[in-house]
Protein backbone atom coordinates (compact mmCIF):
# COMPACT_ATOMS: atom_id res chain seq x y z
CA UNK A 1 0.00 0.00 0.00
CA UNK A 2 0.94 3.44 -0.77
CA UNK A 3 0.44 4.52 3.15
CA UNK A 4 1.76 3.03 5.94
CA UNK A 5 -0.55 4.21 9.30
CA UNK A 6 1.73 3.62 12.63
CA UNK A 7 -0.41 3.03 15.29
CA UNK A 8 -0.01 2.94 19.25
CA UNK A 9 -2.38 0.80 21.36
CA UNK A 10 -2.96 2.24 24.94
CA UNK A 11 -3.41 -0.60 26.45
CA UNK A 12 -2.32 -4.69 26.18
CA UNK A 13 -4.77 -5.82 28.26
CA UNK A 14 -8.02 -8.23 26.52
CA UNK A 15 -9.32 -5.14 24.57
CA UNK A 16 -5.47 -4.51 23.04
CA UNK A 17 -4.61 -8.67 22.91
CA UNK A 18 -7.74 -9.65 21.45
CA UNK A 19 -9.50 -6.61 19.37
CA UNK A 20 -6.67 -5.04 18.20
CA UNK A 21 -3.44 -5.64 17.98
CA UNK A 22 -4.06 -8.74 15.06
CA UNK A 23 -6.02 -6.46 12.75
CA UNK A 24 -3.24 -3.81 13.11
CA UNK A 25 -0.59 -6.51 12.80
CA UNK A 26 -2.34 -8.42 9.75
CA UNK A 27 -3.75 -5.37 7.51
CA UNK A 28 -0.91 -4.23 5.45
CA UNK A 29 -1.64 -0.88 5.54
CA UNK A 30 -1.13 -0.72 9.55
CA UNK A 31 2.29 -0.90 11.47
CA UNK A 32 1.53 -2.28 15.38
CA UNK A 33 4.47 0.35 16.45
CA UNK A 34 3.96 1.28 20.09
CA UNK A 35 1.90 -0.08 22.63
CA UNK A 36 1.70 0.77 26.57
CA UNK A 37 2.50 -1.92 29.27
CA UNK A 38 3.69 -0.30 32.65
CA UNK A 39 5.28 -3.61 33.85
CA UNK A 40 5.02 -6.81 31.85
CA UNK A 41 6.16 -6.74 27.97
CA UNK A 42 3.81 -9.47 27.01
CA UNK A 43 3.00 -7.78 23.37
CA UNK A 44 6.77 -8.23 22.55
CA UNK A 45 6.37 -12.02 23.01
CA UNK A 46 4.25 -12.02 20.10
CA UNK A 47 5.13 -8.82 18.10
CA UNK A 48 9.14 -8.54 18.68
CA UNK A 49 9.19 -5.33 17.23
CA UNK A 50 6.79 -3.31 18.83
CA UNK A 51 8.01 -0.53 21.00
CA UNK A 52 6.81 -1.04 24.58
CA UNK A 53 6.38 2.79 26.48
CA UNK A 54 5.64 2.83 30.37
CA UNK A 55 2.44 5.30 30.14
CA UNK A 56 0.23 6.99 27.69
CA UNK A 57 1.65 10.31 28.01
CA UNK A 58 5.37 8.84 27.14
CA UNK A 59 3.59 6.67 23.99
CA UNK A 60 2.28 10.41 22.77
CA UNK A 61 5.73 11.95 22.21
CA UNK A 62 6.24 9.49 19.38
CA UNK A 63 6.50 11.52 16.96
CA UNK A 64 6.00 8.82 14.14
CA UNK A 65 2.84 7.70 15.47
CA UNK A 66 -0.17 8.38 13.32
CA UNK A 67 -2.86 6.62 14.95
CA UNK A 68 -3.65 6.06 18.38
CA UNK A 69 -6.11 3.83 19.88
CA UNK A 70 -7.81 4.56 23.44
CA UNK A 71 -8.67 1.10 25.04
CA UNK A 72 -8.04 2.02 28.39
CA UNK A 73 -11.31 2.08 31.56
CA UNK A 74 -14.18 3.98 30.08
CA UNK A 75 -13.54 6.64 32.71
CA UNK A 76 -10.19 7.52 31.01
CA UNK A 77 -11.48 7.83 27.21
CA UNK A 78 -12.20 11.61 27.85
CA UNK A 79 -8.73 12.27 28.84
CA UNK A 80 -6.42 10.11 27.07
CA UNK A 81 -8.31 10.80 23.44
CA UNK A 82 -8.23 14.71 24.46
CA UNK A 83 -4.39 14.28 24.88
CA UNK A 84 -3.85 12.42 21.86
CA UNK A 85 -5.81 14.61 19.62
CA UNK A 86 -3.76 17.67 21.09
CA UNK A 87 -0.94 15.43 20.30
CA UNK A 88 -1.56 16.04 16.63
CA UNK A 89 -2.79 11.71 16.35
CA UNK A 90 -5.41 10.45 14.75
CA UNK A 91 -7.91 8.69 17.17
CA UNK A 92 -10.35 5.55 18.08
CA UNK A 93 -11.25 5.53 20.70
CA UNK A 94 -13.02 1.71 22.37
CA UNK A 95 -16.92 1.87 23.01
CA UNK A 96 -18.17 3.80 25.02
CA UNK A 97 -16.78 6.85 23.57
CA UNK A 98 -17.30 8.78 26.50
CA UNK A 99 -18.92 8.74 29.74
CA UNK A 100 -20.84 11.79 29.61
CA UNK A 101 -21.99 13.65 26.17
CA UNK A 102 -20.72 17.23 26.97
CA UNK A 103 -17.15 15.21 27.05
CA UNK A 104 -17.89 13.60 23.52
CA UNK A 105 -19.27 16.81 22.00
CA UNK A 106 -15.55 18.63 23.40
CA UNK A 107 -14.07 15.82 21.43
CA UNK A 108 -15.81 15.80 18.50
CA UNK A 109 -14.86 19.72 18.30
CA UNK A 110 -11.54 19.55 19.16
CA UNK A 111 -11.07 16.49 15.92
CA UNK A 112 -12.95 18.89 13.40
CA UNK A 113 -10.19 21.82 14.77
CA UNK A 114 -7.45 19.95 13.96
CA UNK A 115 -8.64 18.03 11.03
CA UNK A 116 -8.30 14.90 12.56
CA UNK A 117 -9.79 11.22 12.32
CA UNK A 118 -11.71 10.34 15.30
CA UNK A 119 -13.66 7.24 15.39
CA UNK A 120 -15.26 4.78 18.06
CA UNK A 121 -14.45 1.22 17.89
CA UNK A 122 -18.16 -0.18 17.71
CA UNK A 123 -16.79 -3.75 16.52
CA UNK A 124 -20.08 -5.72 17.03
CA UNK A 125 -21.38 -3.61 13.84
CA UNK A 126 -18.96 -6.31 12.05
CA UNK A 127 -20.44 -9.70 13.26
CA UNK A 128 -22.18 -11.98 11.10
CA UNK A 129 -25.20 -11.94 13.33
CA UNK A 130 -25.60 -8.42 13.23
CA UNK A 131 -24.78 -8.17 9.27
CA UNK A 132 -28.03 -10.66 8.34
CA UNK A 133 -29.96 -8.27 10.83
CA UNK A 134 -29.44 -5.41 8.81
CA UNK A 135 -30.04 -7.53 5.63
CA UNK A 136 -33.84 -8.66 6.34
CA UNK A 137 -34.84 -5.70 8.01
CA UNK A 138 -33.65 -3.52 5.19
CA UNK A 139 -35.02 -6.53 2.56
CA UNK A 140 -38.66 -5.49 3.34
CA UNK A 141 -39.26 -9.12 4.25
CA UNK A 142 -41.21 -8.28 7.55
CA UNK A 143 -42.62 -5.79 6.65
CA UNK A 144 -43.03 -2.37 9.18
CA UNK A 145 -41.36 -3.45 11.89
CA UNK A 146 -43.27 -3.44 15.30
CA UNK A 147 -41.48 -4.73 17.87
CA UNK A 148 -37.36 -5.80 18.20
CA UNK A 149 -36.03 -7.23 21.06
CA UNK A 150 -31.93 -7.73 21.46
CA UNK A 151 -30.41 -9.65 24.21
CA UNK A 152 -26.73 -9.94 24.88
CA UNK A 153 -26.59 -12.33 28.27
CA UNK A 154 -24.30 -14.21 30.13
CA UNK A 155 -23.87 -16.86 32.90
CA UNK A 156 -21.33 -15.19 35.09
CA UNK A 157 -22.43 -14.91 38.82
CA UNK A 158 -18.69 -14.23 39.98
CA UNK A 159 -17.13 -11.11 39.96
CA UNK A 160 -14.53 -10.38 36.93
CA UNK A 161 -11.18 -10.45 37.80
CA UNK A 162 -10.48 -6.65 35.56
CA UNK A 163 -11.28 -4.95 39.14
CA UNK A 164 -11.73 -1.54 36.86
CA UNK A 165 -14.84 -3.28 35.47
CA UNK A 166 -16.12 -4.16 38.71
CA UNK A 167 -15.23 -0.80 40.82
CA UNK A 168 -17.81 1.66 41.39
CA UNK A 169 -16.58 4.59 39.16
CA UNK A 170 -18.02 6.51 36.23
CA UNK A 171 -18.84 4.54 32.88
CA UNK A 172 -18.14 0.86 34.43
CA UNK A 173 -21.50 -1.83 34.81
CA UNK A 174 -23.12 -3.55 32.06
CA UNK A 175 -25.14 -0.77 30.50
CA UNK A 176 -21.85 1.11 29.52
CA UNK A 177 -19.83 -2.25 28.69
CA UNK A 178 -22.59 -4.57 26.95
CA UNK A 179 -25.29 -2.46 26.92
CA UNK A 180 -23.00 0.27 24.37
CA UNK A 181 -23.26 -2.34 21.50
CA UNK A 182 -26.83 -3.33 21.52
CA UNK A 183 -27.74 0.72 21.59
CA UNK A 184 -25.44 0.92 18.45
CA UNK A 185 -27.10 -1.49 16.91
CA UNK A 186 -30.75 -0.36 17.62
CA UNK A 187 -29.94 3.01 16.75
CA UNK A 188 -28.17 1.95 13.32
CA UNK A 189 -31.39 -0.09 12.15
CA UNK A 190 -34.16 2.09 13.68
CA UNK A 191 -32.58 5.66 14.58
CA UNK A 192 -33.17 7.78 17.51
CA UNK A 193 -35.92 6.82 19.28
CA UNK A 194 -38.59 9.56 20.80
CA UNK A 195 -38.63 8.51 24.40
CA UNK A 196 -36.35 5.58 26.82
CA UNK A 197 -37.74 3.50 29.77
CA UNK A 198 -35.63 1.92 31.76
CA UNK A 199 -35.07 -0.81 34.61
CA UNK A 200 -31.18 -0.77 35.96
CA UNK A 201 -30.34 -3.32 38.68
CA UNK A 202 -27.60 -5.07 40.40
CA UNK A 203 -28.18 -8.92 40.67
CA UNK A 204 -24.92 -10.22 41.35
CA UNK A 205 -23.87 -10.76 44.92
CA UNK A 206 -21.06 -8.32 46.13
CA UNK A 207 -20.98 -6.55 42.55
CA UNK A 208 -21.30 -2.89 42.62
CA UNK A 209 -22.08 -2.37 39.49
CA UNK A 210 -25.02 -2.80 37.51
CA UNK A 211 -25.26 -6.22 35.80
CA UNK A 212 -28.83 -6.18 34.76
CA UNK A 213 -30.89 -3.80 32.23
CA UNK A 214 -34.23 -3.25 30.21
CA UNK A 215 -34.06 -0.82 27.81
CA UNK A 216 -37.41 0.18 25.92
CA UNK A 217 -37.12 2.62 23.20
CA UNK A 218 -40.03 4.42 21.86
CA UNK A 219 -40.41 5.06 18.06
CA UNK A 220 -44.00 5.85 16.90
CA UNK A 221 -44.93 3.07 15.33
CA UNK A 222 -41.98 0.95 16.77
CA UNK A 223 -40.80 -0.51 20.47
CA UNK A 224 -37.09 -1.74 20.38
CA UNK A 225 -36.28 -3.85 23.82
CA UNK A 226 -32.42 -3.77 24.58
CA UNK A 227 -31.71 -6.61 27.44
CA UNK A 228 -28.46 -7.61 29.35
CA UNK A 229 -28.57 -10.11 32.31
CA UNK A 230 -25.61 -11.87 33.77
CA UNK A 231 -27.36 -14.95 35.54
CA UNK A 232 -28.64 -16.31 32.35
CA UNK A 233 -27.77 -19.73 31.63
CA UNK A 234 -30.24 -20.80 29.12
CA UNK A 235 -30.53 -17.59 26.87
CA UNK A 236 -33.39 -16.56 24.62
CA UNK A 237 -32.42 -15.92 20.95
CA UNK A 238 -30.87 -12.17 20.67
CA UNK A 239 -32.49 -10.94 18.05
CA UNK A 240 -36.38 -10.82 17.45
CA UNK A 241 -38.07 -8.98 15.02
CA UNK A 242 -41.55 -8.96 14.48
CA UNK A 243 -43.02 -6.93 11.60
CA UNK A 244 -46.64 -6.90 9.62
CA UNK A 245 -45.40 -9.45 7.05
CA UNK A 246 -43.14 -12.09 9.61
CA UNK A 247 -40.61 -12.47 12.03
CA UNK A 248 -36.81 -13.00 12.44
CA UNK A 249 -34.97 -14.90 15.18
CA UNK A 250 -31.82 -15.25 15.56
CA UNK A 251 -28.48 -16.38 18.05
CA UNK A 252 -25.78 -14.46 18.99
CA UNK A 253 -23.65 -16.78 17.42
CA UNK A 254 -20.59 -15.04 15.67
CA UNK A 255 -17.28 -16.75 16.08
CA UNK A 256 -14.43 -14.22 16.04
CA UNK A 257 -14.04 -13.36 19.99
CA UNK A 258 -13.83 -16.76 20.65
CA UNK A 259 -11.04 -17.39 17.75
CA UNK A 260 -9.12 -14.40 18.85
CA UNK A 261 -8.75 -15.89 22.34
CA UNK A 262 -7.77 -19.09 21.20
CA UNK A 263 -4.84 -17.24 19.33
CA UNK A 264 -5.76 -17.53 16.02
CA UNK A 265 -5.01 -14.81 13.85
CA UNK A 266 -7.55 -12.59 11.28
CA UNK A 267 -7.81 -14.51 7.92
CA UNK A 268 -6.93 -17.97 9.60
CA UNK A 269 -9.26 -20.67 8.01
CA UNK A 270 -13.02 -20.20 8.64
CA UNK A 271 -12.73 -17.44 10.06
CA UNK A 272 -15.97 -15.31 10.87
CA UNK A 273 -18.05 -18.49 9.39
CA UNK A 274 -20.80 -19.41 11.85
CA UNK A 275 -22.02 -22.90 12.05
CA UNK A 276 -25.51 -24.14 10.25
CA UNK A 277 -27.33 -24.25 13.08
CA UNK A 278 -26.94 -20.98 14.47
CA UNK A 279 -28.99 -19.56 11.28
CA UNK A 280 -31.78 -17.77 11.84
CA UNK A 281 -34.82 -18.40 10.70
CA UNK A 282 -37.38 -16.05 8.82
CA UNK A 283 -41.07 -16.86 8.77
CA UNK A 284 -42.83 -14.60 6.58
CA UNK A 285 -44.96 -14.19 3.27
CA UNK A 286 -44.31 -13.23 -0.23
CA UNK A 287 -45.76 -13.58 -3.32
CA UNK A 288 -49.60 -15.40 -1.53
CA UNK A 289 -46.60 -17.73 -0.11
CA UNK A 290 -46.19 -18.61 3.16
CA UNK A 291 -42.16 -19.24 3.89
CA UNK A 292 -40.45 -20.70 6.98
CA UNK A 293 -36.47 -20.96 5.42
CA UNK A 294 -33.21 -20.44 7.79
CA UNK A 295 -30.70 -17.51 6.30
CA UNK A 296 -27.14 -18.29 5.86
CA UNK A 297 -24.95 -15.59 8.21
CA UNK A 298 -22.52 -13.66 6.08
CA UNK A 299 -18.99 -13.68 7.04
CA UNK A 300 -18.15 -11.85 10.34
CA UNK A 301 -14.97 -9.62 10.41
CA UNK A 302 -13.49 -6.86 12.33
CA UNK A 303 -10.65 -6.32 10.08
CA UNK A 304 -13.42 -4.53 7.80
CA UNK A 305 -13.59 -2.06 10.40
CA UNK A 306 -9.50 -1.03 9.89
CA UNK A 307 -9.55 -1.57 6.34
CA UNK A 308 -12.54 1.18 6.52
CA UNK A 309 -10.08 3.14 9.09
CA UNK A 310 -7.37 2.97 6.62
CA UNK A 311 -9.20 4.21 3.35
CA UNK A 312 -10.85 6.95 5.77
CA UNK A 313 -7.06 8.01 6.74
CA UNK A 314 -5.15 7.30 3.18
CA UNK A 315 -7.66 8.04 0.27
CA UNK A 316 -10.51 10.52 2.46
CA UNK A 317 -13.27 8.12 2.29
CA UNK A 318 -16.05 8.66 5.38
CA UNK A 319 -15.15 7.57 8.56
CA UNK A 320 -16.79 3.93 9.19
CA UNK A 321 -17.64 5.35 12.87
CA UNK A 322 -18.08 8.96 13.07
CA UNK A 323 -17.94 10.22 16.97
CA UNK A 324 -21.19 11.94 16.42
CA UNK A 325 -22.72 8.10 15.88
CA UNK A 326 -21.18 6.97 19.76
CA UNK A 327 -22.39 10.22 21.68
CA UNK A 328 -26.24 9.45 20.33
CA UNK A 329 -25.43 5.96 22.28
CA UNK A 330 -23.58 7.61 25.18
CA UNK A 331 -27.10 10.05 25.11
CA UNK A 332 -29.37 7.26 25.12
CA UNK A 333 -27.32 5.70 27.91
CA UNK A 334 -27.66 8.72 30.05
CA UNK A 335 -31.55 9.12 29.34
CA UNK A 336 -31.49 5.41 30.46
CA UNK A 337 -30.19 5.98 33.74
CA UNK A 338 -32.57 9.24 33.85
CA UNK A 339 -35.73 7.01 33.86
CA UNK A 340 -34.36 4.25 35.86
CA UNK A 341 -33.40 7.20 38.94
CA UNK A 342 -37.22 8.88 37.73
CA UNK A 343 -39.54 5.76 37.48
CA UNK A 344 -40.81 6.74 34.29
CA UNK A 345 -40.48 7.20 30.08
CA UNK A 346 -37.87 9.83 29.72
CA UNK A 347 -37.87 11.80 25.94
CA UNK A 348 -34.61 11.88 24.13
CA UNK A 349 -32.97 14.86 23.96
CA UNK A 350 -32.50 15.77 20.14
Amino acid sequence: MDKIIKAGICSYGMSGNIFHAPFIHVHPGFSFTAVVERSKHTAQQRYPDVKVYASVEEMLQDASLDLIIVNTPNYTHYDYAKAALNAGKNVIVEKPFTVHTHEGQELIELAKSKNLLLSVYHNRRYDGDFKIVKQVIQSGDLGDILEAEIHYDRYREELSYKKHKEASLPGTGALYDLGSHLVDQALLLFGIPDAVWADIRIIRKDSLVDDYFELVLFYENLRVRLKSNYIVREPLPSYQFHGRKGSFIKTKADMQETMLQQGLMPGAPGWGIEAINEWGLLHTEKDGQVIKQYLPTPKGNYLDYYDDIYNALAKGVPNPVPPSEGLNVIRIIETAFESNKAGKVIPVKK
